[in-house]
């Protein structure tokens, strides 16, 4: 078997391991801050911080054996220019978007699976905007002509990376980084660990923990295949670094631009050349949600209830298709798969998708309960709920 057909078939794999579990535990991202938001319930928050945790770990110590170089990840997480407006602006996008689409990048694959035809709508519309930031000049003529001049490059202050061990051995002058690395990447993973688990009662939610270690640990195995020499031969035997197009390299899991990529696929008819890793694993995640849907009986098929129903998912699926690609990933793209690399743009994009769907609920929510109000009024008291503006600005009762 070929070495491009092996590393596929592991990422083939994976991904339907990961689209059975996501299915069978419920594992959402915008369910886990809507239970935040709403009840008061970090279950479902704390499996997502278990699986970024495991990710860490994971790469931490594959990268201090040496099987496998982030540094050369085909998203860029760690490059030392800190597009920071990309982060916040992207992240904020992101986390609105999911909120009227019903799920993120993952949880979209999972509801095809399942059924959900108007899943199936986020997820071609979300691929066209994708495909449109990634393979036209919006992109270039909307947000990196006036980004890219306000975006520091830190290698020009003596940082070599956007990742944390990286600016924390500048600042401390750390002698050997590679140890330093070590330390700083299991003290963070580590220290999250202990705190999702030191209240006592996660450890009794069994689908959360096995969510946060799935998620978690087919994230590691994708940067290890990748990187690993099943990986590196694919690169070395095949001629595809002369077309950017395919997907090579160093990566994991990330589910925005593939879904453009899926577009590019299915458009020339199943051209081998374009079967990329994103294609893969989004076709995989897919399959393994279907199959465990059929084999509990869970398959339903789920269309729109109103043309504003409608209207919501389209406008969720522009927001998370732009602002994935512009944020640089997802909630498992940067939230998970990033977050491993700790890149401290993964970290401020992680932060920004949260704060858009937590304010996106807030307000939503505020606008059920006081009909009349204003949108102003709904986002200043929002804001003021999640301590995010003084609470002498609300202007409505916290609800």
């Amino acid at each position: 078997m070929e070495s491009a057909s092996v590393l596929l078939t592991y990422i083939a794999i994976l991904g339907f391991i990961l689209g059975f579990v996501v299915n069978k535990t419920n594992f959402c991202t915008m369910g886990a801050v809507s239970d935040w938001i709403n009840i008061g319930d970090f279950s479902r928050f704390k499996a997502w911080m278990l699986a970024a945790a495991i990710a860490i770990i994971g790469v931490t110590i594959s990268e201090f054996l040496a099987y496998v170089n982030i540094n050369e990840s085909r998203i860029p997480y760690r490059n030392s220019v800190l597009f920071w407006p990309r982060y916040i602006i992207g992240g904020l996008m992101f986390g609105i978007g999911m909120t009227f689409a019903s799920g993120c990048g993952n949880k979209v694959l999972i509801r095809v699976g399942g059924g959900n035809l108007k899943s199936v709508f986020v997820l071609i519309v979300a691929g066209f905007m994708a495909y449109l930031m990634t393979r036209t000049d919006f992109y270039g003529i909307f947000f990196h002509s006036w980004m890219s001049p306000i975006s520091p490059d830190l290698a020009q202050i003596g940082i070599y990376d956007q990742s944390l061990p990286s600016i924390l051995s500048a600042i401390t002058n750390a002698s050997n980084l590679m140890y330093f690395k070590l330390i700083i990447g299991l003290i963070i993973g580590l220290s999250m660990i202990f705190f999702i688990f030191k209240s006592g009662t996660f450890s009794n939610k069994i689908d959360d923990v096995i969510s946060g270690l799935v998620v978690g640990g087919v994230v590691v195995l994708a940067w290890i295949i990748t990187g690993g020499n099943v990986g590196q031969d694919w690169i070395e035997t095949n001629n595809f670094l002369d077309n950017p197009l395919p997907g090579v390299g160093v990566q994991s899991f990330t589910f925005i631009n593939p879904m453009a990529e899926s577009l590019i696929y299915a458009g020339s008819f199943g051209e081998h050349f374009y079967l990329t890793f994103g294609v893969v694993a989004l076709f995989s995640v897919i399959l393994g949600s279907f199959i465990y849907s059929i084999l509990t009986q869970n398959f339903r098929i789920e269309w729109f209830a109103s043309i504003q129903d409608f209207v919501r998912h389209i406008i969720g699926a522009i927001l998370i298709g732009i602002g994935g690609v512009l944020a640089m990933g997802c909630t498992i793209g940067q939230g998970v798969s990033g977050v491993s690399t700790l890149a401290l743009g993964s970290f401020i994009t992680l932060l920004s998708i949260v704060i858009g769907a937590a304010v996106t609920m807030k307000i939503e929510y505020y606008n059920a309960v006081y009909e009349d109000c204003s949108f102003f009024d709904s986002l200043r008291s929002s804001l003021a709920d999640l301590n995010l503006i003084p609470n002498k600005f609300r202007t409505l009762e916290k609800i």
